[in-house]
């Protein structure tokens, strides 16, 4: 299990993501972004090396609200050929310099969030270790196991990432996040799999929506 130190980090996360959002073609904030974190969780890397948080902050910074999921995973030395999924490093206060990515580029989120969407791992909360977080939600209904090769670079629109396995399903995140009107979002019409989650918007008050969801392939396995 992850553990979770309590300790400083300089730049803060908000601090590089305040730089490196409006670089993003989902980012629909205008001027500098005014950030706050809103909610989240985490996952384990299996090896204990990497990092894996799903970090959702709210915007003001627009003419309403907005809020985004940002997959990051933090590594203490560069991943190799991953240069512009860089968002920045940062010193911790225990670890010492740490590079942060935005995580789908990163083969060991790409390999993990399909292992919750299948049931074999659990979500994690953010803040604390050994922990579970029970506001997070999965489902998989596909035929069989989730793919595993989401190796492919990513792709990015308008309002979510998409990741391919070779035999044609497809991992999307929706990086701008819908609160659902009934507070229980499950699978996406044709979809196979989901994970959703909960964060806080600016008044106070807790949203639910749809994190990410998966599209199994045509093509047979």
């Amino acid at each position: 299990m992850a553990v979770i130190h309590r300790t400083s980090l300089s730049p803060t996360k908000l601090e590089l993501l305040a730089a490196w959002l409006p670089s993003r073609p989902w980012y629909s904030g205008t001027g500098e972004p005014e950030l706050a974190r809103a909610g989240g969780f985490r996952l384990d890397d299996p090896q204990g090396a990497v990092g894996i948080e799903f970090l959702v902050v709210t915007d003001a910074s627009g003419p309403r609200p907005a809020a985004y999921l940002v997959p990051l995973t933090y590594r203490g030395a560069p991943l190799d050929g991953a240069e512009d999924a860089l968002v920045g490093t940062m010193e911790h206060g225990v670890l010492g310099r740490r590079w942060a990515y935005d995580g789908c580029h990163d083969p060991v989120l790409a390999a993990q969030l399909p292992a919750l969407i299948e049931g074999r791992v659990s979500a994690q909360d953010q803040d604390t270790s050994n922990v579970p977080d029970r506001e997070v939600t999965r489902s998989w209904t596909g035929a069989g196991p989730v793919p595993a090769d989401f190796g492919t670079p990513p792709t990015d629109d308008a309002s979510g990432t998409e990741l391919h396995a070779p035999d044609g399903s497809v991992l999307r995140l929706h990086r701008v996040l819908r609160a659902t009107a009934d507070g229980a979002p499950g699978p996406a019409p044709g979809t196979a799999g989901h994970v959703a989650g909960s964060w806080a918007l600016p008044d106070g008050t807790r949203a639910r929506g749809l994190f990410a969801d998966l599209r199994t392939g045509t093509r047979s396995r």
